[in-house]
């Protein structure tokens, strides 16, 4: 039986690429029985997990302004 591949060579591009499409997805998708509602929700966790994972630039010395 084969198994699964959990490593992916996925690039920040691949990943942006896969975000958009989520978003609108998930954005033209009517939210109407409880099935569009509990897809509607493992995508928005999903796009969460991906968030999640990301790595954001923070300067080592000096003071960090945000925004």
């Amino acid at each position: 039986m084969a198994g699964y591949n959990k490593n992916f060579e996925l690039s920040v591009e691949d990943l942006a690429l896969i975000e958009d499409a989520l978003r609108k997805e998930t954005a033209k998708a009517p939210v109407e029985n409880s099935d569009a509602k509990r897809r509607a929700r493992d995508v928005h966790d999903l796009l969460g997990r991906l968030h999640n994972q990301k790595r954001f630039y923070r300067p080592r010395n000096g003071v960090y302004v945000g925004g």
